[in-house]
């Protein structure tokens, strides 16, 4: 049975900012929903060959199933730190896999990585990829100001095939995970999004945490799918193809015609009871394995446990 389903930065607070070059304060649209701590962001490429249906980033980015380097990145890098507070939190990305396929080739991000944690930063990774344990020296000699989250959405490898078809099977980012935790790295889950009637149901749910959880994950971060008119017809493609049009037809109702469905952003929302319904569960598995949890711009700040960040960096400490 399926569930059916601010940014914090204050511009003031570091004035120099605006010359940044390749370190940019994190903003997700100045969403209301947003419980991320002030941090900033660097995406070593533009675009990611993981094709994700249900990603939001291809909404604005050109082309961003080709992934492009930028090649001035590292001497981007190196200026910008001067400019940055010591001890700041910086994602590895948000907009795009920092290990993207052509970071195995051209060590970019990797590059990147060692730049931050040598000049003093926090770093949150998040990534669909096991290619981070190409990292693992450098991960190892930062481990306390490093943090690593982990997409995983389904553990059907046919599943996955059509929902991330460029990313590693989910049995190599459990595989990852359990790596990079036994070398004493924090690793979070993210379980998002959670697309109803496709990745919905109880069980697929229940089996990813109680993996993860054996893995080695210390927190549980979750959302439901959020809608724009680009991916939602690749969504709704996909529920046509593993469900049949009935199904895509009420993935349709649910986004754009249910008069409980918010818009904010520019996003399409479920009705909150939906998602509400959704979101507890996701709390319930997670607590009954010793996880943290938290949840990603749903309005629903008051489930998380307390004292741990949303996105998973409260695993990172600054001397």
């Amino acid at each position: 049975m399926g569930l059916y389903m601010a940014s914090r930065l204050e511009p003031s607070l570091f004035p120099k900012h605006s010359k940044l070059r390749a370190i940019k304060p994190f903003d997700p649209w100045r969403s209301p929903l947003c419980t991320c701590p002030m941090k900033w962001v660097v995406h070593p490429y533009t675009g990611c060959a993981h094709a994700c249906v249900y990603c939001y980033a291809s909404n604005y980015i050109p082309k961003h199933s080709t992934p492009r380097p930028k090649k001035a990145i590292t001497y981007d890098i190196v200026r910008d730190l001067k400019l940055l507070p010591g001890g700041a939190l910086v994602e590895l990305s948000s907009s795009s896999d920092p290990y993207t396929p052509p970071e195995a080739n051209l060590q970019f991000t990797r590059k990147v990585l060692q730049l931050l944690l040598e000049g003093g930063m926090r770093v949150l990774i998040t990534t669909k990829r096991d290619l981070v344990l190409r990292d693992l020296d450098i991960l190892e000699r930062f481990r306390s100001r490093v943090a690593v989250a982990i997409t995983i959405t389904t553990l059907s490898n046919s599943l996955a095939k059509v929902l991330e078809p460029g990313a590693p099977l989910p049995s190599e980012r459990l595989k990852a995970i359990e790596v990079l935790s036994r070398h004493g790295i924090a690793v979070t889950l993210r379980l998002d999004p959670i697309i109803p009637m496709l990745n919905d149901e109880y069980d697929n749910i229940q089996n990813i945490i109680r993996a993860a959880a054996k893995a080695g994950v210390v927190q549980v971060t979750t959302s439901t799918y959020k809608a724009k008119p680009k991916d939602f017809k690749r969504v709704y493609e996909a529920a046509r193809m593993l469900q049949g049009s009935s199904v895509a037809e009420e993935l349709r109702y649910l986004y754009y015609s249910d008069s409980k469905a918010m818009t904010l952003q520019g996003y399409r929302y479920l009705r909150e009871e939906l998602r509400l319904n959704c979101i507890k569960f996701v709390k319930e598995v997670a607590e009954r394995e010793g996880l943290a949890f938290a949840s990603c711009r749903e309005g629903f700040a008051h489930l998380h446990t307390p004292g741990i960040a949303c996105d998973g960096s409260s695993y990172t400490y600054a001397y």
